[in-house]
């Protein structure tokens, strides 16, 4: 499935926030439109992910309908 295709059947299975770690999402879809709220992750390395759970957790909470947060993972 193609990226906007993603966000479009995710938004309309009623989800509110996709988590992510395609960083050039914001380049290539037009995120202004959209309802769900994208969290990009900085990296797709699942150790350091978990060593971050706070922040990416923090981060879904905050997020609200069509915005985007890129949460950096050290």
């Amino acid at each position: 499935m193609k990226n906007g295709e993603l966000l479009e059947t995710a938004e309309k299975l009623g989800f509110d926030v996709l988590v992510t770690t395609d960083s050039n999402l914001k380049y290539q879809q037009n995120l202004a439109s959209r309802r769900i709220a994208i969290v990009a992750l900085s990296t797709p390395s699942w150790p350091r992910i978990q060593r971050a759970i706070p922040a990416v957790v923090g981060a879904i909470e905050a997020a609200s309908q069509g915005n985007y947060i890129e949460v950096q993972i050290p």
